[in-house]
């Protein structure tokens, strides 16, 4: 069989997979289930384009390391075969960890495993299966190969996967803001030491790229009515939870229903296989079949959180630089309480508070640094003569109020 296939990308055009092992791995079940899960889970009912999935952004990464093996190879650095399939083995699986609307799912379903250690041990069984193959492409991922700029090109501050998702993300949604010059910033990577530099003919496109990433993650990532519709997801999730732990059997497919009923540790995962087994069947699907069965559900918070989901009337959020006024919100609490067959216990479903964060670049972990002429190297924020990009390094957190929207409505 010709494994050798070309592949047709929206965003970069014509891309090819490189390696009989790479279309192997990317023909494997776990990595076709990503074509079921969404890349910006419910960015969609913001912007209706947003409906690529993880697997378009896995197979781009895998291009762009292409891109930027090659032109470390162009400018002397030597890179086996063996490294070259290594590091592209570990960006196309980078995301392979990833649930259905994942930071909702991370922070319900399966509390306290993050996606990435979920990939990690996705990676772990690949290679068993694989005869020890990708132990490369492991130490690669976990940085424990000598090499440290391959594992950089995977995981840094200015990694293949943030170019591809920021470059991607903006093609789907339309939203301009977030477009880079990821060719150019490829072109202009080099390594100095061990470690990966920009040169700095290239340092504007970095400026862009860390004012590119900020601007999605206001406008795209933390938009309001995206973050309303993540947060209604994960009190779904949350009420199903509280029912299913209180001897509630609920509707949900059968890999589903098991995280649904049961709690699952970290441990849990790594010691008992039918855990992640479970976890590799759970897709979109799963998820948003089990939230249009429960809008008729007899439990009222449940079927009302449902039904707001399913026909888009989403919670009001209210996004300030300062803490909510405790007034309003005790002011809508009883309200809530009093029109609503809900007790206090009950009614963070209805009103809650929360904080956003956005970091659009940390000084000090894995820095962006730049190559000077002098062949000094730099982190960004002092190469720059953009004053912007100090500001761009701290951590703006915002309050979120959230509320059901009847609530404003409805008379004192």
């Amino acid at each position: 069989m010709n494994k050798k296939k070309i592949i047709n990308d929206p965003v970069y055009g014509f891309i090819t997979v490189p390696s009989d092992l790479i279309f192997d791995l990317i023909a494997h079940p776990y990595f076709q289930r990503l074509r079921n899960i969404k890349q910006l889970g419910m960015t969609h009912l913001v912007y209706p384009g947003a409906l690529h999935t993880r697997f378009h952004h896995a197979l781009g990464a895998m291009h762009l390391m292409g891109m930027a093996i090659e032109t470390l190879k162009t400018k002397g650095h030597a890179i086996s075969a063996e490294e070259e399939e290594a590091v592209t083995i570990a960006i196309l699986l980078h995301d392979i960890g990833h649930g259905p609307y994942s930071h909702a799912l991370e922070h319900t379903i399966v509390e306290g495993i993050s996606h990435e250690h979920i990939s990690g041990l996705l990676m772990d069984n690949l290679n068993r299966e694989f005869n020890n193959r990708l132990e490369l492409a492991l130490a690669i991922f976990k940085d424990k190969y000598y090499k440290s700029f391959l594992h950089q090109l995977v995981s840094g501050q200015m990694d293949i996967d943030r170019l591809d998702y920021l470059n991607r993300d903006s093609f789907f949604t339309g939203v301009s803001e977030g477009i880079i010059g990821f060719d150019r910033i490829i072109k202009m990577l080099d390594v100095v030491e061990g470690q990966l530099v920009i040169e700095v003919k290239g340092i504007y496109s970095v400026e862009k790229f860390l004012i590119a990433r900020r601007l999605m993650y206001w406008q795209v990532y933390l938009h309001k009515t995206v973050v309303a519709a993540e947060q209604m997801l994960v009190k779904i999730l949350d009420r199903a939870k509280h029912l299913a732990a209180n001897g509630r059997e609920l509707f949900a497919t059968p890999n589903f229903s098991y995280f649904l009923n049961n709690t699952i540790s970290r441990a849990d995962f790594k010691e008992d296989p039918r855990n992640l087994e479970c976890f590799t069947h759970l897709d979109d699907y799963d998820i948003f079949t089990s939230v249009k069965v429960w809008s008729s559900d007899e439990d009222f918070i449940l079927s009302t959180l449902c039904k707001n989901l399913m026909s888009r009337n989403l919670y009001q959020v209210e996004i300030t630089n300062e803490a909510a006024d405790e007034e309003i919100k005790k002011r809508l609490i009883s309200k809530a309480i009093r029109i609503y067959p809900i007790d206090e216990d009950e009614v963070s479903y209805f009103v809650f508070t929360d904080t956003l964060k956005n970091n659009a670049y940390h000084v000090g972990a894995e820095n962006i640094n730049i190559l000077m002429k002098d062949g000094s190297v730099r982190d960004i924020t002092l190469a720059s003569d953009n004053s912007n990009l100090s500001a761009l390094s701290k951590t703006v957190e915002k309050h979120i109020l959230c509320y059901i929207k009847d609530l404003k409505h409805t008379e004192e």
